[in-house]
């Protein structure tokens, strides 16, 4: 994979190809032994419909001593670990230097035997993604950004795929009601996202799909995935065109594979749920 420059978030800690170690040797060890094999006490309702497992809160904690061991100072924001302190929140807001954890995303499709889940990681300086990982390990595929010097997938450099801009052929997904009573009138039909954004945001970048909108915008979820898309030539914004920041909690969130694809999205999925 190629290096890029020393810049001061590589020259201390833990470089790239060590960070995406680190998830590769947590997911054999602690997730995927679990994978199609858990207990009935091994998963938890946190809420209706939002699940955890064991295997999402031990990884956590292997990947999270982890980053703190290279990285004293930086705020650690876990998914499992802000469920059980939501005080993190406001702190990663605050953070100069931060990390983000997702240690199953897609537990659901973990739960029930789908091999389309993630680990994910990422690291910000202040607002900006600095690094991202994404690693499948059913599909045994990592997908690795790092700002400014592009984006990868099992090493080999990703270039922007060419799209079609035409509002009546853009291929949306999303896993919200915009894909039934209120689908934007102006697009095609939305499909179903792959319930994990850790699939969702490599199919944005490789060209299945044009643009993806959630809900949704916890960090954990679509920090990693942010910059994946961007380094392709991607676009992330908000349905009143502000731009994403993964600090920031709002309602919607739109992934396009180009500003002029958000832009012509942006519009019609705005007034369909106005």
């Amino acid at each position: 994979m190629h290096r890029p420059g020393r810049e001061v978030w590589q020259v201390r800690g833990m470089d790239t190809a060590a960070l995406l170690d680190l998830l590769k040797e947590t997911a054999a060890t602690v997730i995927t032994p679990r994978f199609r094999a858990l207990a009935s006490e091994e998963v938890i309702e946190k809420s209706p419909g939002d699940l955890v497992t064991v295997a999402d809160r031990e990884s956590e904690v292997v990947i999270t001593d982890a980053l703190r061991a290279a990285y004293p100072d930086a705020l650690i924001l876990g998914e499992e670990a802000t469920a059980a302190d939501p005080s993190l929140i406001d702190a990663f807001a605050a953070a100069e230097h931060s990390f983000t954890i997702d240690p199953v995303d897609g537990t659901k499709n973990f739960v029930h035997g789908s091999p389309d889940h993630a680990v994910m990681l990422s690291e910000l300086r202040g607002s900006e993604v600095v690094r991202a990982l994404i690693w499948q390990p059913e599909h045994q595929v990592a997908w690795v950004a790092e700002k400014g010097a592009g984006a990868y997938r099992n090493g080999e450099r990703l270039s922007a795929v060419p799209r079609d801009t035409d509002p009546a052929q853009l291929r949306g997904a999303t896993s919200s009601v915009l894909n039934s009573s209120a689908a934007p009138a102006e697009l095609p039909p939305m499909q179903d996202s792959w319930w994990c954004a850790g699939v969702d945001y490599p199919n944005l970048a490789t060209g299945t799909i044009d643009y993806i909108a959630y809900r949704r915008d916890w960090p954990w979820d679509h920090a990693p995935g942010s910059l994946l898309v961007t380094e392709v030539g991607g676009h992330m914004g908000r349905l009143d065109g502000g731009p994403y920041d993964p600090r920031v909690l709002t309602p919607w969130l739109i992934a396009a594979a180009s500003e002029e694809i958000y832009e012509a999205v942006r519009g019609p999925i705005a007034a369909a749920l106005a």
